[in-house]
C-alpha cells in the first residue's frame, strides 16, 4: 500500500536519499523544509500541522543536531502535532551515544505514535559531502583528538535502513544502532582517501581550541561552534560510544558499507581532486 510520506530535512545528506528511495517505491512523498509548500520551520511551531496534514508517515530530521538547546521543546511540539494529526508512524533520526539526543528520543517514544529511532555514528559523507570535504580538496586536514576511534557509516546504508523501518511495522518501538563494519581513526581514514586518490594527504592533530578558532575565523555561527566541540569532547571522546553494531547486517540482510569501498567510489568522481588554480 502507498503511503503519503513526510521526509523533514529531505534536502539533506539523509533525507534526499530516503525522498529517492521512497518515491522509486511509488510512494507520495512531500519534504519539509522552510522553502516548501506548505512550510516547516523547526523554529516555527505553528508550521508543523499544516506540514503534517494528510500525511501517514513521517521521517524526522532536526537540524542542525538533537543535542543544542531547542531541540526538546522543538521535538515535542512535533510529536503533539504528528499524535493529533493520527500519524501511523515516524522514525527519529538520532544520534549515537548522544546523552541530549537521547532525551529527545524519549519524548518521540513517549508521544502515543509508533516509532523506530535511528541512532547513527558520523558519516561518510560527513568527508565528500559536508564540513571536511575543502580540507581534503587543499591536501592538509586539521582535527582534534587523533586518537578517537569512529565506526563510520554510510549515508547510503543509513536511508535504505529508514526507508524499509519506516514502512515495516514490525521495527515498532526499536531502537537501531547504525555503525559501519570497523573503527578509523582520523589518521587512518585520511589514509584511505589518500590511498584511493593517489593524492598524499596530511593530517594534522590540533587541540580543540584551536579547531574552534578556525571555525570562528571562517564565520561560523557559535551554535555550530558549540555543537563541534560538543561532540569531539562528549561523544567521540568516549570509546564506549564507538561500538560496531550489525543493524545495518539485521535490518537490510547485507553487511555495511566500508569506508575504504566508499572511498574508492568517491575518488573516481575526481570530487577529492585538488582544486584548479589559475596559472600565475
Amino acid at each position: 500500500m502507498k503511503k503519503n510520506i513526510l521526509v523533514i530535512g529531505g534536502t539533506g545528506k539523509t533525507g534526499r536519499r530516503v525522498v529517492d528511495i521512497l518515491k522509486s517505491e511509488g510512494h507520495n512523498v512531500k519534504i519539509g523544509g522552510r522553502n516548501t509548500d506548505p512550510k516547516f520551520d523547526w523554529e516555527d511551531f505553528s508550521t508543523f500541522a499544516p506540514a503534517l496534514e494528510g500525511i501517514d508517515r513521517a521521517y524526522i530530521v532536526y537540524y542542525p543536531d538533537l543535542a543544542i538547546p531547542g531541540a526538546k521543546e522543538a521535538i515535542k511540539a512535533l510529536s503533539e502535532a504528528a499524535f493529533a494529526q493520527k500519524l501511523e508512524k515516524v522514525v527519529l533520526l538520532s544520534g549515537k551515544g548522544e546523552v541530549e539526543a537521547q532525551a529527545c528520543e524519549q519524548i518521540v517514544a513517549e508521544s502515543g505514535v509508533n516509532y523506530t529511532l535511528v541512532r547513527a555514528s558520523w558519516f561518510n559523507q560527513n568527508f565528500s559531502e559536508s564540513v571536511f570535504l575543502e580540507p581534503i580538496q587543499s591536501g592538509h586536514v586539521a582535527l582534534p583528538m587523533p586518537e578517537a576511534r569512529i565506526p563510520y557509516v554510510d549515508a547510503d546504508d543509513l536511508a535504505a535502513v529508514v526507508s524499509k523501518v519506516l514502512l515495516d511495522d514490525s521495527w515498532n518501538g526499536e531502537t537501531l544502532e547504525i555503525t559501519g563494519p570497523r573503527k578509523l581513526t582520523f589518521g587512518e581514514l585520511i589514509d584511505e582517501v589518500s590511498n584511493a586518490t593517489g593524492r598524499k594527504i596530511m593530517y594534522h592533530p590540533i587541540s580543540m581550541d584551536e579547531f574552534a578558532e578556525g571555525m570562528k575565523s571562517a564565520g561560523l555561527p557559535d551554535t555550530y561552534i558549540w555543537l563541534f566541540r560538543y561532540l569531539f569532547e562528549e561523544v567521540l571522546s568516549v570509546d564506549e560510544n564507538q561500538y560496531i553494531s550489525n543493524d545495518i547486517e539485521k535490518v537490510l540482510g547485507k553487511k555495511a558499507i566500508d569506508f575504504r569501498e566508499f572511498a574508492q567510489k568517491v575518488a573516481e568522481t575526481g570530487i577529492w581532486d585538488a582544486p584548479l588554480t589559475e596559472p600565475i
